[in-house]
C-alpha cells in the first residue's frame, strides 16, 4: 500500500468510526475470498459496511474518536464491521458467525462504550430499528381501531334496531 492510499484508508477508517452506529472487530482467519464475499453481501443487505482493517492503520484511525479504547482488539487477521444502526452490523455479524465459525467475533463498540463478544452479541439480540417502530405503530394503530369499533357499535345496533321494526311491520 502506498502512503497516499494509507492516508485515505486512515481517514476513511476515522470517518466510519466516528459516525458509527456500532462497530464490531471480527478475526477471520480461515475463510475463504468467496465467505468473506458472501459475509460483505449479508452485511451490506442489513445496511452495513466491512472492512479488512490493517491492524496498525486502524489503530492510527481510531485516534481521536470515542471509539478509541477499541485499539486492543487489533490482533491478528481482523476486520471490521459498521453500521449506523447500532443493531444492524452486530445482527448481521452474530448471524454470520453462528454459520461460519471461523468468523469469530472479538469485541466492537457502540460509540464510547466497550463491547466484549457477549456485548455484541447481547446488542444483535436486540430488534432492530425497523422492528422496533414497526411495533410502536402497531401499539399507536391497535387503540384507534379499537376507539372506532366502539364509536361505530351504538350506530350498528341502532341500525339493527330499525332493521327489526321494519321486517316486524313487513310481516305484520
Amino acid at each position: 500500500m502506498e502512503r497516499a492510499e494509507k492516508r485515505e484508508f486512515v481517514t476513511a477508517m476515522h470517518d466510519a468510526f466516528s459516525n458509527a452506529g456500532a462497530v464490531v472487530v471480527a478475526g477471520y482467519t480461515g475463510l475463504t475470498v468467496a465467505e468473506i464475499s458472501a459475509f460483505r453481501a449479508k452485511v451490506k443487505a442489513a445496511g452495513g459496511t466491512v472492512k479488512v482493517a490493517k491492524n496498525r492503520l486502524a489503530k492510527i484511525a481510531l485516534q481521536g474518536t470515542e471509539a478509541h479504547h477499541m485499539s486492543d482488539l487489533f490482533k491478528g487477521q481482523t476486520l471490521v464491521v459498521y453500521s449506523t444502526d447500532p443493531i444492524a452490523a452486530p445482527k448481521a455479524a452474530v448471524d454470520y458467525a453462528k454459520t461460519n465459525e471461523k468468523l469469530v467475533i472479538i469485541g466492537g463498540s457502540m460509540g464510547a462504550t466497550s463491547l466484549d463478544e457477549s456485548g455484541v452479541r447481547a446488542l444483535a439480540s436486540l430488534p432492530s430499528l425497523d422492528e422496533l417502530r414497526g411495533k410502536l405503530l402497531g401499539m399507536i394503530v391497535t387503540p384507534a381501531t379499537r376507539i372506532a369499533q366502539v364509536v361505530n357499535a351504538p350506530a350498528g345496533q341502532l341500525a339493527r334496531v330499525f332493521g327489526a321494526y321494519a321486517r316486524k311491520d313487513e310481516a305484520a
